[in-house]
């Protein structure tokens, strides 16, 4: 999810650019924000972590 907004970001910043518009909010504030993001999703924030408690997306099943 996270790296989606960081995609949205990205693209708000390189519209903004080609259009040489502002929003109140400098370019590199907003490059900042979308790595930021990308950061935070590499990390695992925001993840939904299924069943991680269990041993994975099997509900924890062991194979014999």
């Amino acid at each position: 999810m996270l790296a989606i907004a960081a995609a949205v970001v990205f693209g708000i910043a390189f519209l903004l650019d080609l259009l040489n518009a502002s929003i109140g909010i400098g370019m590199t504030a907003l490059i900042a924000l979308g790595l930021c993001l990308l950061a935070l999703h590499q990390a695992g924030v925001g993840t939904a972590g299924v069943n991680s408690w269990r041993g994975g997306w099997r509900g924890g099943r062991v194979r014999r």
